[in-house]
């Protein structure tokens, strides 16, 4: 069979719709569980008429041991909650399409400090009382309680059934199953999945799936193309107890008690009831020759801290019989969030694993993200959190995952504090200058496996508070960073940016400026040395990349993007790039140093060191020059920071970079140079009302809606990806809108901080979400980012929004349930309150002398 390669034809809207998909299109889906029963189910149902379904074992056989059946909206992550939400609705409606009995029934008690994003979700919940929890569950533990969150919408359900049931709608649609079937390999050709061998033979087919779940990483290594899926297994232990005296109603609300680590739910008249320990056991599991899960070993020892919180918050079950410790594996992520997409090395090659202990929860939801992102070529919803090409090939090492995984495992019921960090697998990626800055009082936050400086403690500062800071409210670190942006904005600061991704597209002719004024909304036809700061757009106008271009001679471009699109970006170009030997794209991250000179006396730290004026006459904004700094050579130096402040970005070949850095820190010292970190970058862009790819930018955010429009060239020569989707919602007009929020009434130094994800209220109606946060030292307050919407019309559509409705509405933002009055606008706040403020100063001082 040959490789399928279709037309695809989309309709203008603002989801773009793809025609039916040839009959003769096959998928092979390794893993019968309730995730790869699901993908299966959900593709039938969007019309894929070729689809076979391998299971190792008997269908279902592992799920039923592996899963405690609980089907939980309550997820802190608002896909997640999405998925959730939508797995819940379907197992309800497969026992009506199937009459299989699922089991569901619905519980309702979550111990959850989510409120506020369930409400921006719609998910009904509240917020109850000890007395209230005592009604619900006489068995838990009050005195101990201040509240609850209760979840009416939870449920639980019988995993095999629902395996069953999804098997059964999947094969009424006409997928084949085919049980004891182990998958080999999946055999690649020209970078294209081309057939599945088994232990049954080999099976020629166009996509192939890989929810193999715990050895899934095992699949991807062992293809002839190897595919990494990061992710590694652990023991998982739940206690199983015989009916008990007084037998426990199925509808019995499932109890999670986040500080005893530990859920419990009804279970055959008794309790079910398991955790996730502070210290998991990772195991290595070479899973492929198993026909069935094995559970294994009790350990009793190990499940003792959870059985003793489990007493503590139901003493009544010391008289309870024991059934049994059950102890199976489950496969865990690096970063605690499941793993979905297409391979960004072999297309055709999708994944859906690492589901983190929730794949009954997701599974109906992720099963219908994937199906869509195979039909439409896009899911519709923002995914980016859970694509797969959010990890690279440096993320699948072994001890990398093992270490990682036992760190993992208890975050999962611990409550994350704002800009937490992970302690292991550090140190994988660092600059050149890593050691140098980390004398020099560096604290570091990790970015795609790189490390990247936060803040510096100056010396005399107490390391250890500032390295334990874990709080909602003012930080150690406040007025640190306070420091290093007075520096940014007053004299001149050095931030080592390395880990920012960096590659060069060549060509012979203009190869490279086709493909780029394709992908590109903005012109890139510019002349040699200008820089150009674009998004790259899917069909549907979403950013699917947000970048700086810079053209380095008429065939040459160097593209710089966020640090996390390293994978995700060559990904995308590469997907739409010709095959054209005379066209290159190479990945040069590793080569260059970055190092950003912040602040109005970095001209002058330049100007001695390469003996050339560095003044706006002689180095005009957004324009790139190669030149000498210090004794180096070929240090490409930008008019640009990223922030909206003066100053330059040195691109410097590696093996100059200490020679670079010493020598700026050496002539700046005469004009108060110091180190900056990100934290400080992060409050000078939010203030300039700059968004970030990843945070306020994704797939589904268009250039209209944040404000770029400017950034559009609708008469540029080249036809890009999205303009017609553009030109359309140009037509309609957008119904949502990226504002800048300046908190009003609030106490920086007593109430909780704005940190992300939080409510916007308008006119009393919720309106949307932040998207970023951070307190602005020049305007001395904070400042939220984050799209607003209007509520929708008598029809139920979108309403177009209006900057009338920006500027006159009342808006208010949610924090912890206070609200905090904001003043909205479609530009920065800076400028206006800068001038406000030198008043009041201009004011006070001529009263001063008055007196």
């Amino acid at each position: 069979m040959s490789l399928l390669r279709w037309q695809r034809t989309f309709t203008v809207a603002s989801l773009l719709v793809l025609l039916p998909l040839p009959s003769q299109a096959r998928v092979v889906i390794c893993g019968g569980g309730v995730v790869g029963s699901s993908v299966a189910y959900h593709l039938a149902k969007m019309g894929w008429t070729d689809i076979v379904l391998l299971e190792q074992g008997r269908l279902g056989a592992g799920t039923t041991r592996l899963c405690a059946g609980i089907v939980s909206v309550a997820k802190p992550l608002s896909i997640e909650c999405q998925m959730a939400n939508y797995s819940n609705s379907l197992y309800q409606q497969l026992e009506e399409q199937t009459r299989v009995k699922t089991g569901h029934i619905n519980s309702g008690v979550h111990l959850y400090l989510f409120h506020l994003i369930f409400r921006v979700m719609g998910i009904s919940c509240n917020i109850i009382k000890p007395k209230e929890i005592a009604k619900l569950h006489p068995l838990v533990n009050i005195h101990d309680l201040v509240g609850a969150l209760h979840l009416p919408a939870d449920a639980v359900v019988s995993p095999p059934d629902v395996n069953h049931a999804l098997a059964v709608a999947a094969a009424g649609h006409g997928v084949q199953i085919l049980e004891r079937t182990t998958v080999q390999q999946v055999l690649v050709e020209k970078g294209q999945v081309l057939a599945v061998e088994t232990d049954r033979g080999s099976i020629e087919c166009e996509y192939f799936v890989n929810c193999a779940g715990q050895w899934a990483y095992e699949l991807g290594q062992a293809s002839e193309m190897k595919v990494s899926i990061p992710l590694h297994g652990c023991e998982h232990f739940y206690l199983l107890t015989k009916p008990l005296r007084e037998t426990l109603q199925p509808n019995m609300p499932v109890v999670l008690d986040m500080d005893g680590r530990i859920y419990a739910r009804p279970w055959q008249g008794g309790l079910l009831s398991g955790g996730f320990e502070k210290n998991p056991k990772p195991i290595f599991t070479e899973g492929r020759n198993q026909l069935e899960i094995q559970n294994m070993q009790e350990d009793w020892d190990h499940f003792e801290p959870m059985l003793s919180a489990l007493l503590r918050r139901m003493p009544g079950l010391e008289s309870a019989e024991i059934l049994q410790l059950v102890n199976c594996p489950e496969s865990f992520t690096p970063d605690m969030r499941c793993l979905m997409g297409e391979t960004p090395g072999v297309s055709g090659y999708y994944v859906l694993a690492g589901m983190n202990s929730s794949g009954l929860a997701l599974a109906g939801g992720a099963g219908k993200y994937l199906a869509e992102w195979m039909t439409y070529g896009y899911p519709t919803a923002n995914v980016w959190p859970l694509d797969v090409k959010r990890f690279g090939n440096l993320q699948s090492s072994r001890t990398f995952l093992r270490h990682r995984v036992m760190e993992v495992v208890p975050l999962l019921y611990e409550l994350k504090v704002p800009r937490w960090d992970f302690q292991t697998g550090r140190q994988l990626r660092t600059s050149p200058l890593y050691d140098r800055l980390d004398t020099q009082g560096a604290r570091w936050m990790e970015k795609h496996g790189f490390e990247r400086p936060k803040y510096f403690v100056p010396p005399g500062k107490d390391l250890l508070s500032l390295d334990q800071s874990k709080t909602f409210y003012k930080p150690d670190w406040f007025d640190i960073v306070g420091a290093e942006v007075k520096c940014c904005k007053e004299a001149v600061c050095v931030i080592d940016m390395s880990s920012f991704t960096k590659f060069e597209l060549t060509s012979t002719k203009d190869q490279a400026l086709d493909l780029l004024q394709h992908l590109c909304a903005n012109d890139l036809d510019v002349p040699v040395g200008h820089i150009v700061h674009t998004g790259m757009l899917n069909e549907r106008g979403g950013y699917e990349n947000d970048c700086s271009v810079v053209r380095l001679s008429k065939n040459s471009f160097f593209i710089i993007s966020p640090t996390d699109q390293q994978v995700h970006c060559w990904s995308w170009i590469k997907k739409h790039m010709p095959s054209d030997p005379h066209l290159h794209l190479e990945d040069v991250s590793w080569k260059y140093t970055a190092l950003n000179l912040i602040g109005p006396r970095a001209m002058d730290v330049l100007a001695e060191l390469s003996y050339v004026s560095m003044t706006p006459d002689h180095f005009p904004s957004m324009f790139c020059k190669e030149m000498s700094v210090g004794y180096a050579n070929g240090i490409r130096v930008m008019s640009m920071t990223h922030t909206g402040e003066p100053g330059f970005m040195l691109y410097i070949p590696i093996e100059y970079a200490l020679h670079v850095y010493n020598e700026v820190m050496s002539v700046g010292q005469k004009y108060g140079i110091r180190n900056a970190g990100y934290y400080a970058l992060r409050s000078l862009r939010i203030e300039k009302f700059f968004a970030f790819w990843g945070q306020d930018l994704d797939t589904f955010t268009t250039p209209l809606e944040c404000g770029r429009e400017f950034r559009v060239k609708f008469d540029k020569d080249t036809d890009f990806l999205g303009r017609e989707a553009l030109m359309q919602q140009r037509q309609d007009g957008v119904s949502r809108r990226f504002v800048m929020l300046v908190l009003e009434d609030h106490d920086t130094e007593l109430d909780l901080w704005p940190w992300w994800g939080e409510p916007i209220y308008c006119n009393g109606q919720l309106a949307g979400a932040t998207t970023s946060s951070a307190y602005s030292y020049t305007l001395e307050r904070h400042v939220c980012l984050g799209f607003v919407s209007p509520p929708p019309g008598p029809d139920g559509l979108p309403t177009p929004i209006t900057p009338d409705f920006i500027n006159r509405g009342d808006y208010e933002v949610d924090i912890a349930g206070q609200r905090y009055p904001a003043k909205a606008k479609l530009y920065p706040f800076s400028s206006l309150f800068t001038q406000q403020k030198r008043r009041k100063d201009e004011m006070e001082l001529s009263n001063l002398h008055g007196k």
